[in-house]
């Protein structure tokens, strides 16, 4: 989505009418919530590729450092657990961060060393729990929706295992969609309900007839094909070529915007649309209105599930950077605190003094969760 200068659509009161009717008043309400959507749209569209460079350049080497850090810490616990000076009290403690830790990592990488230490203090099998795992999730999901997935699905991969069972969610709704339709169509229907579609698609034929008349009469001023001079037929290519997109999406707004652009429509124009077309121009916006929002939507939720975000914490295209901020800060004091935890764990007296705190903090507050 490209930002254009463009005049703004309104009806206004005039001389000889000085209050707007129901449906004008709703005319201006719609075109003023469509800019503001329309704006945030393009504010979204115009942060993201700076937060983008900014976390390429900033925020991946040092999750990539965190998680080689991560990794020597396994090992250096690993290894101080075997060390004499410990009691069955601080191994088991110990023993569960290992395992916490070494399961963490292994949810983002394929690493032996890792898997065999996770072994070790967990006293289990991380490939066969994850077996177990895929399993049990595919019972459970048969037993949700209500169908068999087959026994040919990848049972190494829980994301191929949802994969199936989406498609075969979408493959069983399509057939009862088809079979729901095919029993309406056998029944007879009422002269209301006749009357009713009736309705419905002459209301459709007219809105759409709407947007075509609007298309036609600019399409009809910018032909390029008909412009002799060189530098109006480039001007009037590129108008055409947005006058073209604006018809393809339906969107009314830009084509009477382009209209005022070229001065083919004026203010007393736009004063003067008919109720009757306004209800259509007003049906056309709120479609449009409802497209923009969910576009805004998914661009924001596209890019919250890219970069990890909690879909419940308050942004916006202008915290966007300020968050990002703050994300690498934590970060790299996560980072400066494993660098002096590696340094401290080598000696005996200050892990079980560490160790000693973690149990008081289990205590007090149900500890629960890997500190790193």
């Amino acid at each position: 989505m490209t930002s254009t200068r463009v005049k703004a659509v309104a009806i206004v009161a005039g001389h000889d009418k000085s209050h707007l009717s129901k449906t004008q008043k709703a005319f201006n309400t719609l075109i003023k919530q469509i800019e503001k959507e329309r704006a945030r749209l393009l504010a979204w569209e115009a942060a993201i590729p700076p937060y983008q460079q900014e976390y390429a350049k900033e925020m991946l080497p040092m999750l990539a450092a965190s998680e080689e850090l991560q990794i020597k810490m396994v090992h250096c616990l690993d290894r101080a657990s075997d060390q004499k000076g410990l009691t069955k009290t601080e191994r088991r403690l110990l023993a569960g961060l290992i395992a916490g830790l070494a399961e963490q990592l292994l949810a983002g990488c394929d690493d032996a060393q890792l898997k065999a230490i996770y072994n070790k203090h967990s006293q289990t099998d991380y490939d066969t729990l994850g077996a177990d795992g895929i399993d049990e999730m595919k019972s459970m999901l048969e037993d949700m929706l209500g169908f068999d997935l087959g026994d040919d699905v990848d049972m190494s991969s829980p994301d191929d295992l949802l994969r199936r069972a989406h498609a075969q969610l979408q493959e069983q709704r399509a057939q009862h969609d088809a079979e729901q339709e095919a029993r309406q169509a056998r029944r007879k229907k009422s002269a209301k309900q006749l009357a009713r579609e009736a309705q419905q698609q002459a209301e459709e034929q007219q809105i759409s007839q709407s947007i075509r008349e609007v298309y036609r009469k600019l399409a009809s001023a910018l032909h390029p094909d008909r412009e002799p001079d060189l530098q109006e037929r480039a001007r009037k290519t590129a108008l055409m070529q947005r006058a073209n997109l604006a018809y393809q999406k339906k969107n009314l707004l830009q084509l009477l915007e382009l209209q005022l652009e070229l001065e083919h429509i004026d203010q007393a124009t736009i004063n003067g649309i008919s109720e009757v077309r306004l209800k259509h121009y007003n049906k056309i916006l709120k479609e449009q209105l409802a497209e923009l929002r969910q576009e805004i939507w998914h661009a924001e939720n596209e890019f919250r599930s890219r970069f990890g975000i909690d879909p419940y914490l308050n942004l916006s295209p202008g915290t966007l950077m300020r968050h990002l901020a703050s994300e690498i800060g934590r970060v790299r004091h996560a980072i400066r605190d494993l660098k002096k935890d590696l340094l401290a764990f080598e000696d005996i007296r200050k892990l079980k003094a560490w160790l000693k705190e973690m149990r008081r903090q289990a205590e007090a507050d149900d500890f629960d969760d890997c500190p790193f």
